[in-house]
């Protein structure tokens, strides 16, 4: 069967909402309650629009490709994942896929998609932009519209009140210790070419807004245009991100910052919550944004969590700052016997894996990829506690070859970087768990298989979001059997990218190695 994306990936999270009228913000507080995280795991500055009934998402891929997953819901509670903007690279890019903004044209039926990521002929970033029939695509690539020497991102479409339709974006000035000024240009109806003169909105000047201001999201009401966006460090053990707010009569401004910004920022449950965009639904606003769950999930990235705007009495938008993470795990378990490959599964951009799927399940070509680790299928993991288990075919041909069960960090946020993983695997005859780190290479435990089962599965179980447990069983009757315990993988992952976990395939010479089963269990 050849290479196939599926439709499924149903999340359950209820939302309850009400409309508000003008009551206080306490009021309405009190009348609206949201399950979060909206889109559990690693989903680093969501977009969202509406289209008639239907909302449609997505969120950063940093280095993981299928490149920008595209989410349906109609209610902002329940999202499926139904398809990618780009299964391959576009061609002028090379890495930093982030920021997709979502924007629909209603007089042309048609879905644009701006996102940044960086340019390989010249190495700065660039806000590019995509367009589809459709919010599911297929997309086609129309390439840069901006890259500025310090960099462009982080880009927002919006329609002046003149109808002029204008792009924003942040000048990337705090990569070169410089101000990162908003900026404003016209752009075509084709979204091909941006017009006329730039404008400046506004810059980091106030000082809790620290080295930058960006992820500007713009929305309309009542005489007034109003920006979130978000300042300080989103991203490093240091994380001090932030929301504010700012507005203006006209968009082009004069532009100005609420005198009590920020307003949004750490709670007891989320921390470094940003980067988002402005929803209607049901004549209520909502900011669906990024944040670390306080509990740890520095190991998980950046989470999609909606939060309701409440508004004061002089007009300005706010937050009763006290989402909280109140999902039930096992609504996000996951089984795969890999008749086709859902859309969760993803790859390294520039190292994409070789596999075939159908009723016998998964053959992923052994190789020497990603650093060592091999041939790569992940997804974003979900909570700090849980269970990954894959069932391997043994191989009979070579104890050089295995397959695996993973979980990989990385420096995801540039080109050919090395990543690092751990796993448990079946190597011919022998249960292997392995350690990779750049060119640091080790076996932690060989084990030898006793029985002639065909089947073994390899399972980690993980605590704290690093603290990992090695075991396997022999057959579907056997019982499991203790490898390694307690190893902390906390190292082999950068401070808030988050792992993936999944299958890996090892060795030389082209073999296809067969994986019948995968699971993930929430702890």
């Amino acid at each position: 069967m050849k290479k196939t994306f599926g439709i499924y990936l149903a999340m359950l999270l209820p939302i309850v909402y009400s409309c508000t009228g003008n009551r206080s913000a306490d009021e309405q507080h009190e009348e609206t309650t949201i399950v979060n995280p909206v889109l559990p795991g690693d989903h680093p500055d969501p977009t969202v629009i509406k289209i008639g009934d239907t909302y449609w998402a997505s969120a950063t891929s940093n280095e993981w490709a299928p490149l920008f997953p595209i989410y349906k819901s109609t209610d902002l509670e329940n999202w499926e994942q139904v398809s990618y903007a780009f299964a391959n690279l576009p061609e002028w890019a090379r890495n930093n896929f982030w920021a997709p903004e979502l924007a629909y044209d209603e007089q042309q039926g048609k879905v644009y998609l701006y996102y940044t990521a960086r340019d390989k002929s010249t190495g700065r970033l660039a806000v590019a932009v995509a367009s589809a029939p459709s919010p599911e695509g297929p997309y086609t690539d129309h390439g840069p519209l901006v890259s500025q020497e310090f960099g462009s991102i982080d880009a927002y479409e919006v329609k002046d009140e003149d109808g002029k339709i204008y792009l924003m974006w942040k000048e990337d000035g705090n990569s070169k210790g410089q101000p990162t000024p908003m900026w404003a240009q016209e752009i075509n109806p084709e979204r091909t070419e941006l017009k006329g003169e730039m404008h400046q909105l506004f810059v980091n000047d106030s000082e809790w807004e620290g080295q930058l201001v960006e992820g500007i999201s713009v929305f309309k009401h009542n005489d007034y245009y109003y920006a979130t966006y978000s300042a300080g460090g989103c991203c490093e053990v240091t994380c001090n991100y932030k929301t504010g707010v700012a507005r203006a009569k006209h968009l082009l401004g004069p532009w100005e910052k609420y005198e009590n910004n920020p307003v949004l920022i750490d709670n007891d449950h989320w921390k470094c919550a940003g980067h988002g965009t402005v929803v209607k639904r049901d004549g209520d606003f909502y900011y669906l944004y990024h944040a670390y769950n306080q509990a740890g999930s520095v190991y998980v990235g950046r989470e999609g969590v909606l939060e309701k705007i409440n508004w004061t009495a002089d007009g300005w938008p706010v937050f009763a700052n006290d989402a909280t993470y109140n999902r039930d795990l096992a609504s996000v378990d996951y089984t795969d016997d890999f008749k086709a490959l859902n859309p969760v599964w993803r790859w390294r951009v520039n190292q994409p894996a070789e596999y075939t799927v159908g009723d016998n399940g998964l053959f992923l070509t052994v190789s020497q990829a990603n650093d060592g680790i091999g041939s790569l299928l992940v997804q974003p993991i979900t909570s700090i506690a849980y269970e990954v288990s894959a069932a391997v075919v043994a191989s009979t041909t070579s104890e050089q070859a295995g397959a695996s069960v993973t979980m990989v960090g990385g420096a995801n946020n540039r080109f050919g970087a090395p990543i690092a993983g751990i796993g448990i695997g079946v190597f011919g005859k022998k249960v292997k768990v392995w350690r990779i780190a750049k060119d640091d290479v080790q076996s932690l435990k060989e084990l030898d298989i006793a029985s002639t089962e065909e089947t073994v599965t390899v399972k980690m179980a993980v605590t704290e979001g690093h603290t990992v447990n090695f075991s396997w069983k022999e057959g579907d009757a056997g019982e499991w059997k203790t490898a390694l315990e307690n190893y902390d993988a906390g190292p082999l992952v950068p401070w808030g990218m988050g792992f993936r976990v999944g299958v890996a395939a090892q060795g030389t010479g082209g073999e296809q190695l067969n994986i019948t089963q995968f699971e993930i269990k929430n702890r």
